[in-house]
């Protein structure tokens, strides 16, 4: 049996938190709502290719998923007398959607669902795993990789969270501002995993998943629409336009990955460059600097240079340490060593490296592995660059990446 195809997976990817939004905001049980559409988005995947897509997709997926939930109530007779009467007597989609020729609501009940699913009951982990299942459409797996935990882990994790929501009687509205602060930074990322997801897809035949960076920017967007005080969310978009801008440049005619340093800079989105430009610079005027302000500057810096090796990196490297002290990772550790190696030279950026070795967050992680064989490489060290190629090949789940660490690889066979 086939897949249902990239244009029906990219519409039940849109419609997912649009149709999930309606069901939660008529009956506030976010658990039994996001079972009840991920049936539904399920047969639809099942029928659609076979039936063709129905004139109203948005409004099938609902009367669906209705229909789920009230075979769910018919059959857990502990469930209160009028909660499966009214989901016996009401119509399939009665109260719960527009008519089907009316447009959903600009990207309100994606924020909602947002908001919700950063509920102050949850814990940071929790909050950005449940968004990214339910509004980011990541599956289980996928955002185990994100988290470097087992899958299994993760969905005990997500079906937890969504009993936790359903036990502090969470409400389907936008928080007040004063709560709506508290869950931003989780919503901000929840967004960047998002992104990142669809920048450089953590497994699969394919580099990226439009679809995904496509719905981060819009959030993105949407939340600077709403918050354009804040410094952080402004920042995030613009890290997002500044990363994005590379697009075209990442893959060759072959679809095989093409490193910054090597990429050609003429094909770069210098519409995005330039919107992603002003925003961090404008925005680094009057908030103070942030985790994604800090990383906006970096992708700006990195933007501006005509040539790789026209790149100051002097800067870069002083921004690192920056974020470093702010927002302390082992990933911005890795970063900032690539970029340390361009300043002080490879030894310099490998000691860095060292302690990441350490850290089960980056322990026996592809990206360690890789910096670590670009930067023996460097040093002139083809042998042991060549083992640390392979090593981060065998570790990552990404073909792409795969088949450009085995080349990297392949060429330093006869250098050892």
């Amino acid at each position: 049996m086939t897949g249902p195809g990239p244009a029906v997976e990219d519409l039940l990817r849109t419609l997912a938190p649009q149709v999930l939004g309606l069901l939660v905001r008529r009956h506030g049980q976010f658990d039994a709502c996001e079972d009840a559409v991920q049936e539904a988005l399920l047969a639809a995947a099942l029928q659609w290719p076979a039936d063709g897509v129905p004139e109203h997709p948005r409004s099938w997926l609902v009367t669906v998923a209705t229909r789920r939930l009230t075979d769910a109530w018919r059959s857990e007779r502990a469930r209160r007398d009028r909660e499966v009467a009214v989901a016996v007597r009401e119509p399939a989609y009665a109260g719960i959607a527009p008519p089907p020729d009316e447009e959903p609501p600009a990207g309100d009940d994606t924020l909602r669902l947002l908001f919700l699913c950063c509920h102050p009951a949850l814990n940071r982990p929790a909050q950005v795993a449940l968004t990214l299942r339910a509004v980011g459409g990541l599956t289980t797996a996928q955002i185990a990789r994100a988290y470097l935990v087992p899958e299994a882990t993760m969905s005990q994790r997500i079906r937890r969270a969504k009993q936790r929501i359903e036990a502090a009687g969470a409400r389907f509205t936008m928080p007040s501002p004063a709560e709506r602060d508290e869950r931003l930074r989780a919503v901000l990322q929840v967004l960047y995993l998002v992104f990142n997801e669809g920048y450089t897809a953590s497994s699969g035949p394919d580099l990226r998943r439009a679809e995904l960076t496509v719905e981060a920017v819009r959030l993105a967007r949407e939340l600077h629409r709403l918050l354009p005080d804040d410094g952080e969310v402004a920042g995030l978009l613009a890290l997002m336009l500044l990363t994005d801008a590379h697009r075209a440049a990442r893959t060759g005619p072959d679809g095989e990955l093409v490193p910054l340093a090597e990429q050609d800079r003429g094909r770069w989105n210098r519409a995005e460059i330039e919107e992603g430009t002003a925003l961090v610079t404008e925005a680094l005027t009057w908030s103070p600097p942030g985790p994604y302000q800090l990383q906006a500057a970096i992708a700006a810096v990195h933007a501006e240079a005509p040539s790789a090796a026209e790149t100051d990196w002097r800067q870069i490297v002083a921004l690192y340490r920056l974020l470093g002290r702010i927002a302390p990772n082992p990933m911005v550790t890795l970063n900032q060593a690539a970029a340390v190696a361009m300043v002080d030279g490879p030894r310099a950026g490998l000691a860095l490296l060292a302690p990441l070795d350490d850290d089960e967050r980056t322990a026996g992680h592809h990206r360690l592995a890789a910096v670590r064989a670009h930067l023996l490489e460097l040093a002139g060290e083809p042998g042991a660059a060549r083992e640390a190629y392979l090593a981060a090949a065998r570790a990552t789940t990404s073909l792409p990446e795969r088949r450009y660490l085995e080349v990297r690889a392949a060429r330093l066979t006869d250098r050892r």
